[in-house]
């Protein structure tokens, strides 16, 4: 009888490890299935915080070099010597850009702040459809009003560079070439920026899809 019972015994405490250990089993799988699928969701949210901080450290760039876009020099037409005095303030599509520009670096900056504390504390960095639907509205008008801008200040620059058809305007960035770099440097940027925007547009798509 005593022998029976140590057999009972020792058969229970097997039957229980054997449950506890499918029990870690079950577990384990459950919290890798549930690390693996947050797993695209979290390098989505790095991709985005990332996103965010490249695209304002490209439109501040970009504002930088427009202010900045200043130069007097001299020029010769028609025998004539002439000064010519070149500031970005002169020009309507150039205040535009930069006016876009520092929208998109305020926009690009209370974005990263949201994201990042989001990111830091381990939360989705867009918890809800409404939120994500927000982001890719703000990124679209954002963007686009990037595109515009840096398409009306390529017009300038080109038009410095070439002067005006049929007319005997001479090419003004020989002379102003400090002030026409800075142009062109500061409208590639720009687009850059817009490239940037698209790219997080395509990130609040992906939010969009997934269920919330």
């Amino acid at each position: 009888m005593a022998k029976a019972a140590e057999q009972k015994q020792n058969s229970t405490v097997v039957i229980e490890e054997t449950k506890l250990d499918i029990r870690d089993v079950v577990n384990t799988t459950t919290t890798y299935g549930e690390d693996n699928g947050h797993g695209g969701g979290r390098r989505n949210d790095v991709a985005m915080v990332v996103l965010r901080a490249m695209c304002m450290a490209v439109s501040a760039v970009a504002v930088s070099l427009m202010v900045t876009a200043r130069e007097t020099s001299m020029t010769t037409l028609y025998g004539f010597e002439f000064q010519l005095h070149a500031v970005w303030s002169l020009s309507d599509s150039l205040i535009y850009l930069v006016v876009v520009s520092s929208a998109t670096v305020l926009y690009s900056l209370i974005q990263l702040i949201i994201s990042g504390t989001r990111l830091m504390r381990k939360f989705p960095v867009i918890p809800t459809r409404t939120q994500a639907w927000f982001c890719f509205v703000a990124d679209q008008i954002i963007g686009y009003a990037m595109v515009s801008g840096g398409s009306a200040a390529l017009g300038v620059t080109n038009m410095n560079r070439t002067g005006i058809r049929h007319m005997p305007l001479p090419n003004f960035c020989k002379s102003l070439g400090f002030f026409c770099d800075h142009l062109a440097v500061s409208v590639v940027f720009a687009l850059i920026a817009f490239l940037l925007l698209a790219a997080s547009s395509f990130l609040d798509v992906l939010s969009l899809s997934r269920d919330r």
